[in-house]
């Protein structure tokens, strides 16, 4: 006897017009779109903030647009430019050195990239250390004389092992950067190195004696580098534990429902990246959610702070929605998928991070350009270097010396690590928190925000309706009837409002549609498969049959006003809290709905908003937020579709979890918890983010402009520059992953 699971298969007996999607921003007049093929590509190899530098320009090098770099997961993408071969930019990236995996070779190895002696600066760290550690002892010997260190050839037999090792990273890494026209970080570490080993060597075969021995400096040069490597890479990766976090949580079993032909349930372990929508699955006490779900039966207590952020378990009962990674605490419940894995609200937080991390805002782009052309100056202030002291100093093995201390010293990683590490930060806690960003732009944008426009319903009350009475205008229609006219209607909103009225009055023998539509700012728009046309919507669907704007959903059938829906909603006990901490950072507030005007007042007197500005239409708002970006940096917080315009055009949208799917994708920042509670902690955030990133730069400017100077004039041996350069990055580091427990607001 088969058993097949159950899939969803709804008929719906209906047309829905399909509105167009929201793409950025309204910017007036025609669009024209360029369908370009998108590139998502896992590379190995990226070692450092360097590498992503290298790949990111050898890309526009290209021609390549929205290029994104993510140096700590290995993701790198792209818009292909028409006319360039996807084959052609692969071979490109792994000339440099690097080895690409397309989107879905998760996990496996290709390319001749993968067959390094060494598989991370970890190893080659300690490989070289052995040898290095009694090499510099050698630079001891007024202390502590070991004889045989003395001996040039034990000296070259030390190092050269480091060497090998150093020019098997280094080496490879720069020529292979040159021969592409893109000169990297590695080249001066490569140079510098193999000068004092070259050096080295001529001194011991030519028997010129001990002042032309340095070893030791070619071999610290390249085990400090990778030390300096090592911390950065250390360093980083702390910032991507809520991350990863979420990430482990996306693969877990899941028990599946299936029946036999006489209805018996039986239950199968799968993996949940096999579920499709419309599975059936029991999720028992103390097991993961494996995928976003509606419970079909039982009661639950779920914890959903690895999506929220918050702690304190919630109740959920039969059609309530589960979302894929939280825990069920106590419970055992029968649900529904509702959407696959890759789908699922897990994986789009995990996608949003990851593409956010890649993006740089524009105050990295002077560092970037900089950078671009950092080290043919350094090769040039090198060479300088060399040829004035030689001229002054009548030496040249000091000169020489120097000339490699500029070479190691000069950093080019610490200006490409200061945005993404802050960044990084920025974005891990405050995905730990239930916020969102779509892109890193909008962390640098939230500095100057001087005032936050908030949509009425859903965002500062709880959207949480309750049907408070009806009133009937014609004796045409019983109670009966005016109840199946609304709950045909409005089951086809997304509205909070609809929402309620539906559930409440929930029934079988719906009207069936030949047409319906959603009409933003004004509500449903029917016409029954008998011809009759319906209307269910605000007070301007109804304006021309009454004057009273009191009430929240008006039935009109034939141009007939039937009657009125009243309902009540709860204030977020969270919206007080908000807005006075918006008002003590005298960033104004503004209530902007399309609600009436006194019970907009009304509200906004209670919560100490300072302006309202209440009946505005979906285009109206938009117009709205128009003038006021005008008038300075504006963030609108809002829930509906038709919030989904002005959410777009303002500076920075922030839409809520719950919000209309055309609300999150036009948002640029999504609070996952349940209300605007962390508003304030976004806020914070990006201003504390913006600050670091400008801290960043400036030490990294302020390193460079002192450090390379102070290694021209003899000041700083080639083994300590090194030193001084690796742990440049940790500077920048450390003051980035200060973001995790800084206090920002």
């Amino acid at each position: 006897m088969g058993l097949s699971p159950i899939r969803n298969c709804n008929n719906v007996d209906i047309i829905i017009q399909k509105r167009s999607r929201i793409h950025g921003k309204f910017a007036g007049g025609n669009v024209m779109e360029k369908t370009m093929k998108k590139i998502n590509w896992k590379v190995e190899g990226m070692t450092c903030s360097n590498c992503a530098l290298t790949i990111q320009q050898y890309l526009k090098n290209e021609g390549m647009s929205d290029v994104k770099i993510d140096l700590l997961q290995g993701d790198v993408s792209f818009e292909l430019v028409e006319g360039k071969a996807e084959e052609k930019i692969k071979k490109g990236i792994e000339q440099l050195g690097y080895t690409v995996q397309e989107e879905d070779h998760h996990g496996h190895d290709h390319g001749k990239g993968n067959r390094k002696w060494f598989r991370n600066h970890k190893q080659r760290l300690l490989f070289c250390l052995i040898f290095t550690l009694p090499l510099m002892m050698h630079m001891l010997d007024k202390w502590v004389h070991i004889h045989w260190l003395m001996n040039p050839w034990v000296q070259l037999g030390l190092c050269l092992p480091v060497y090998i090792v150093g020019m098997d990273f280094f080496g490879r890494s720069a020529i292979k950067s040159i021969r592409n026209g893109i000169p990297n970080m590695n080249v001066l570490v490569a140079l510098g190195a193999t000068a004092a080993f070259v050096y080295s060597l001529t001194g011991l075969l030519l028997n010129l004696g001990e002042e032309y021995l340095f070893f030791e400096t070619s071999a610290s040069i390249i085990t400090l580098v990778f030390l300096g490597n090592y911390l950065e890479d250390t360093s980083i990766q702390s910032t991507q534990r809520a991350l990863n976090k979420l990430a482990r949580t996306q693969k877990v079993m899941a028990n599946m429902l299936a029946y036999d032909g006489e209805g018996n349930e039986h239950v199968f372990p799968v993996e949940n990246t096999t579920l499709q929508e419309g599975d059936l699955i029991l999720i028992r006490s103390g097991e993961q959610v494996p995928a976003d779900c509606k419970i079909l039966s039982g009661d639950a207590t779920v914890n959903e702070s690895i999506i929220t952020g918050e702690s304190l378990p919630l109740a959920k009962k039969s059609k309530d929605k589960l979302i894929g990674g939280s825990i069920i605490v106590d419970g055992t419940v029968r649900a529904q998928v509702t959407a696959a894995a890759k789908d699922s609200v897990l994986a789009n937080i995990i996608n949003l991070v990851k593409r956010a991390q890649g993006e740089k805002p524009p105050v990295q782009q002077m560092a970037d350009r900089i950078s671009a052309i950092f080290v043919p100056v350094v090769l040039g202030i090198a060479a300088v270097t060399l040829v004035v002291n030689w001229v002054l100093l009548k030496e040249f093995t000091p000169s020489l010396m120097r000339s490699i201390a500029v070479l190691v010293i000069a950093c080019p990683c610490a200006m490409g690590l200061a945005t993404p590490a802050a960044i990084a930060v920025g974005l891990g806690r405050a995905a730990r928190n239930g916020v969102l960003f779509r892109n890193a732009k909008s962390l640098e944008l939230f500095r100057n925000i001087n005032r936050v426009v908030f949509d009425k319903t859903g965002t500062l009350t709880t959207g949480d309706f309750e049907l408070a009475g009806f009133t009937l205008q014609t004796n045409d229609t019983t109670e009966d009837e005016f109840k199946q006219i609304a709950f045909s209607l409005e089951k086809y909103s997304n509205h909070p409002i609809a929402r309620c009225i539906a559930t409440t009055w929930k029934r079988k023998d719906e009207i069936r549609w030949q047409k319906i539509e959603e009409v933003k700012g004004l509500g449903m728009n029917a016409i029954s498969k008998t011809g009759d046309h319906y209307i269910a919507g605000s007070f301007e669907a109804a304006m021309a049959h009454t004057t009273d704007d009191t009430h929240n959903v008006y039935i009109l059938k034939n141009d007939q006003l039937l009657g009125w829906i009243d309902v009540k909603d709860e204030i977020r006990p969270e919206a007080i809290g908000v807005v006075q901490y918006l008002r003590q950072r005298n960033i104004r507030t503004i209530l902007l709905s399309g609600d009436r005007k006194h019970k907009c007042v009304q509200l906004a007197n209670f919560l100490g908003i300072d302006e309202v500005i209440a009946e505005k239409k979906p285009e109206e708002k938009l117009s709205v937020i128009e003038d006021l970006t005008l008038q300075g940096p504006t963030a609108m917080v809002g829930d509906g579709i038709n919030d989904a315009p002005a959410l777009a055009k303002a500076t920075i949208g922030i839409s809520l979890s719950e919000a209309s799917q055309l609300a999150m994708q036009t948002a640029d920042v999504v609070l996952m918890n349940q209300g605007i509670k962390n508003l304030p902690l976004s806020l914070g955030l990006g201003r504390h983010t913006y600050l670091t990133i400008k801290q960043n730069l400036f030490w990294a400017f302020f390193y460079n402009i002192i450090a390379i100077p102070v290694a021209a004039l003899g000041f700083l041996q080639p083994t300590f520059a090194a030193l001084v350069m690796g742990l440049s990055d940790v500077v920048l580091a450390i003051n980035s992953v200060r973001l995790f427990v800084k206090r920002v607001i």
